[in-house]
Order: structure tokens, then C-alpha cells, then sequence
């Protein structure tokens, strides 16, 4: 563990971690603050198909993708402080832009510049937790951190929905501004550098190119990160498409974000499980219990989805996806340790690039699966089907080359 570079007191323990939650919660909220908001954004900008509202989504997760391979070798290069405060600053920017659209084209570049910005505090958080804790202590750190996180994607749409019945949804976007700032000025005058400037590396093209072949050249690491894209890419598709099973098919109204938190919980009692016994067991053996369980299910609800015509029972599907979202727990907190594995010499812009091509990955199949919602849960079902299959084929892949025999 390197050295830590004080200017300033730092906060104690329980103030740290509240403070990191906070900074990576910000995509979250991101997210899913804007899920109740989609069909009135719809029509304000005069979208022509329903399907378009989705893009809201995926935009933001492109801007994500694209913004970790930037942020964190620059971390690297002028320390954390500064690369969180100018995330947090293009985040802001973002969200005015799409606060003051009256195009649909706007509000898409607001949300991309959004997501761009929301890039820079998490990739940074993570290396300022690097910085600071090593080993089990960062692990523990990570841990509690992950389980303050597992209740936002819980209450955002409800705060969502709250935000768009007293003032409509572009004060979203508001609330989101205010409470990046107040992140930000909490960080600015609590936390310090924690990058020694002898640690710090010159911002090279190069040497992000290079982690981009080690990490396209690398059997496991990129099987497992295809397989981590993949995965991700069936919440993705799920998120885009919620609102519309919830509430049109399913007809839920205002009703529906207690749904999702319900779900989301599922995916967090997983992470919470996985670090309990993945010391015991092994993250290969856990992730193949997962995805084998995964596959299973969805195919069962994809084949009870079919034989009612696309409209299978509320407690059907809810119960199909809840298991399922836990296994996607398991696999979300497993597979990009495993990627990362081969990667210790590289280990921060190794991360960038797992990070930008699994975000990347994600955000494009999740659009696709979105944009096929038809009135039904069918085009879902098929997605996590056919997701689930490709994360385990990524994965056979992975760890049938001779680096993890």
C-alpha cells in the first residue's frame, strides 16, 4: 500500500465510508431516479415511439463507458482530488443541459455528458480506496461501502416518482445537480489527496493502449469481462424496459418502484452472501453455481411468459427475477475480480479498460433488448436467456485457456 499524501485531517472511518457511498452512488441515482420519469419525457419532447424514452438510459451508461478509460489513467497522472472534482463539475453541466432541453437530441448529449462526468468520482473513489487500504482492509472497506450502495437503486425510483408528482421531471434533474454538490463540497473540504506525487505516473496514450491489447489478448481476462458485459447487459435491458412491464403490462401505476426495490434488495443480498463464503468456496465455483442457476430460471420464466401470451403472473415473474437478480449478485461480485486477476501490473488502467469495454458492452445489448419490448415480457425474457448463455459460453471460454488451468 502506497503512502498517503495529507494535507488536511482526514475524516475518520465511519465518515469515509459514508463519504465513498455517497460519490459512487451518484450513477446509480443517475439511473434509476429517472425510471418513473421516461413516459412524460416521452411526450414533452414528442418522441414518436414509446421505445425512444429508453435511450435516457443507455446514453448515460455510453458516457460511462467511454468517461473510465479517460478518468482513470489521469488519476494516475494529477491525483484523485482533482479528477473527482472535475467529474462531479462535467456530471452538473450535464444534468443543467438536459434540465434546459426542449429536444430530445439535447437531452440525450446532456445525459452522455452526464454519464462522462459520473466516470470520473467512481474510477477515482476506487483508486483513493486503493490508496489508503490494502489487502483485507480494502476488501472490508469495499464490503461496507457495497452495502450502503445496495439501498440506492432501491429508493431512487420512489424518489423519482415523489420528485415527479410535486414538480415534474426535469426538477430529476435539479435534485441531481443539488446532490452532486452537495457531494462535492463534503469531499473538498474532508477528504485529501491520497496520492503521493512520487507515485504519480505521466498520462500516456500508450500506456492505455497497451492495457487495452494485455486485456483484448488475455484469455481470462477478457472472457470474463465479456462474460461481465454480458450479465450486466440483462439488468441493463430490465432497467430500460421496467417502467413499461410495471406499468403497462402489469399495471402497477404509481406503485411500481416498491417492485423494483424489491428486486434490487435481491441483487444486494447477494453481494452481501458473496462476501461471506467466496473465501470458502472460490469465485469460479460460485460464479458457475450462479449462471447455471440463472439460465435455469430465466428459461423456466421465459417458457411460462410464452404460454401466456407475454403476460405471466405479477408473483411469477417477480419471484423468477428475484432469484435471478440474486444470482446476478454473485456474478457482479465475482467476475471482475477474476478478470482482474492477471492484471496486477497494470491493475489501474487494466480496470479502466475492464471497466469501459464491460460498460460499453452492456449499455449496447441492454438497448437492444429495451428497444424490442413489444407490450410484453417476452423480448425480456429472451434477452436474459440468450445473455445468460453468452456469459456462460464467455466463461467456459475463460477458463478452458492455459492461463487458468
Amino acid at each position: 500500500m502506497r503512502g498517503t499524501y495529507i494535507t488536511k485531517k482526514a475524516p475518520g472511518y465511519g465518515e469515509f465510508v459514508t463519504l465513498m457511498a455517497v460519490i459512487i452512488s451518484i450513477t446509480a441515482l443517475a439511473i434509476d431516479m429517472m425510471l418513473p420519469a421516461l413516459p412524460d419525457i416521452g411526450t414533452d419532447l414528442g418522441l414518436g415511439h414509446p421505445n425512444d424514452a429508453q435511450l435516457v438510459i443507455s446514453s448515460l451508461l455510453f458516457g460511462f463507458g467511454m468517461g473510465q478509460v479517460i478518468f482513470g489513467p489521469l488519476s494516475d497522472c494529477f491525483g484523485r482530488r482533482p479528477i473527482i472534482f472535475i467529474g462531479f463539475l462535467i456530471f452538473i453541466l450535464g444534468c443543467l443541459m438536459s434540465f434546459v432541453s426542449n429536444r430530445f437530441e439535447i437531452m440525450l448529449a446532456g445525459r452522455f455528458i452526464q454519464g462522462i462526468g459520473a466516470a470520473g468520482p467512481r474510477t477515482a473513489i476506487v483508486a483513493l480506496i486503493r490508496d489508503r487500504f490494502g489487502g483485507r482492509a480494502m476488501a472490508r472497506i469495499m464490503s461496507v461501502i457495497m452495502a450502503i450502495f445496495i439501498f440506492v437503486p432501491a429508493i431512487a425510483p420512489a424518489l423519482g416518482q415523489v420528485v415527479l408528482i410535486v414538480a415534474g421531471w426535469r426538477t430529476i434533474f435539479m435534485v441531481l445537480m443539488i446532490q452532486g454538490g452537495i457531494a462535492l463540497t463534503w469531499f473538498a473540504l474532508r477528504q485529501p489527496e491520497t496520492l503521493l506525487p512520487k507515485d504519480r505516473l505521466e498520462f500516456s496514450l500508450t500506456r492505455i493502449s497497451k492495457g487495452l491489447v494485455e486485456v483484448s489478448t488475455n484469455r481470462v481476462s477478457l472472457g470474463y469481462t465479456l462474460a461481465s458485459g454480458f450479465i450486466s447487459g440483462a439488468l441493463i435491458g430490465y432497467l430500460n424496459s421496467a417502467q413499461q412491464v410495471f406499468q403497462e403490462v402489469h399495471g402497477l401505476g404509481r406503485e411500481f418502484p416498491v417492485y423494483m426495490a424489491f428486486l434490487a434488495l435481491s441483487v444486494g443480498g447477494a453481494s452481501f452472501v458473496n462476501s461471506r463464503i467466496v473465501m470458502r468456496l472460490g469465485m469460479r465455483r460460485l460464479s458457475w453455481w450462479a449462471i447455471g442457476l440463472f439460465i435455469t430460471l430465466m428459461s423456466l420464466y421465459l417458457s411460462v411468459t410464452l404460454v401466456y401470451g407475454g403476460h405471466s403472473p405479477l408473483w411469477w415473474m417477480m419471484g423468477c427475477l428475484s432469484l435471478s437478480f440474486f444470482c446476478m449478485g454473485i456474478l457482479f461480485g465475482n467476475q471482475n475480480s477474476i478478470a482482474m486477476e492477471p492484471l496486477a501490473h497494470i491493475a489501474g488502467v487494466g480496470a479502466a479498460v475492464i471497466g469501459c469495454l464491460s460498460s460499453l458492452i452492456c449499455s449496447l445489448l441492454g438497448m437492444v433488448v429495451g428497444r424490442c419490448y413489444d407490450g410484453s415480457t417476452i423480448p425480456m425474457a429472451w434477452g436474459f436467456v440468450i445473455l445468460g448463455i453468452l456469459t456462460a459460453a464467455a466463461m467456459y471460454w475463460a477458463d478452458h485457456s492455459e492461463a487458468s488451468v
